[in-house]
């Protein structure tokens, strides 16, 4: 795991984000922001990891970082802007949030936009390859899973407890029976087309 990109940048920035393939929810980013000498064992992609341990490194983040922050943007946006888009903008609040503002910009994927003119570079899979987008990884997975805990009180028939908004089997079946939810992305595929068997 690298600490930095370019070991000349005092001030970098890894940004993730959780939640885009969900049928339900927020997409949610963190930014996080490390002193270039931080290193840490265990901080790793966060699907990598489990919850309890996700949940464990959130406290060392959180501690351990310069600065850190987290970021949603809700269903409805997600449907006016596409879902691309919405991730990205998770990240540009998620960097306005800082308290600090970095150098330049490490992100997890291949698209990003412009940030107030601050040099940035997109690293498919970097939240195996950099710390500050694996710590990023597991902040934004940590507070999207920690928010669909909470909806799963209201609509437990969802099972977003343990699905967290994904497209399993259990939360399209109770779709199917009960249908959506002001929480559901209504631009999303979120049933499969039925597909008919011919007998020939």
């Amino acid at each position: 795991m690298n600490n930095h990109y370019d070991i000349n940048n005092n001030l970098e920035a890894g940004c993730d984000e959780a939640g885009r393939g969900c049928l339900a929810g927020p997409v949610v980013a963190a930014a996080v922001i490390f002193d270039k000498d931080f290193s840490h064992l265990h901080i790793n992609d966060s699907k990598q990891l489990t919850e309890q341990k996700r949940n464990k490194l959130r406290q060392v983040i959180e501690k351990e970082a310069i600065s850190w922050s987290v970021a949603f943007v809700y269903q409805d946006v997600i449907d006016e802007i596409n879902i691309l888009n919405a991730s990205i903008l998770a990240m540009h609040k998620a960097l306005d949030l800082l308290n600090r503002k970095p150098d330049f910009i490490l992100v997890d994927g291949n698209k990003f936009k412009p940030y107030k003119n601050i040099p940035y570079k997109t690293v498919v899979k970097g939240d195996s390859q950099y710390i500050s987008i694996a710590a990023a990884s597991i902040l934004a997975k940590t507070y999207r899973d920690e928010y669909m805990q909470k909806l799963h009180l209201k609509f437990p028939q969802y099972d977003w407890i343990n699905n967290k908004g994904y497209p399993t089997p259990k939360h399209r079946d109770a779709i199917r029976k009960y249908g959506i939810t002001i929480h559901h992305r209504k631009t999303f595929n979120l049933l499969p087309p039925v597909q008919l068997k011919l007998d020939l």
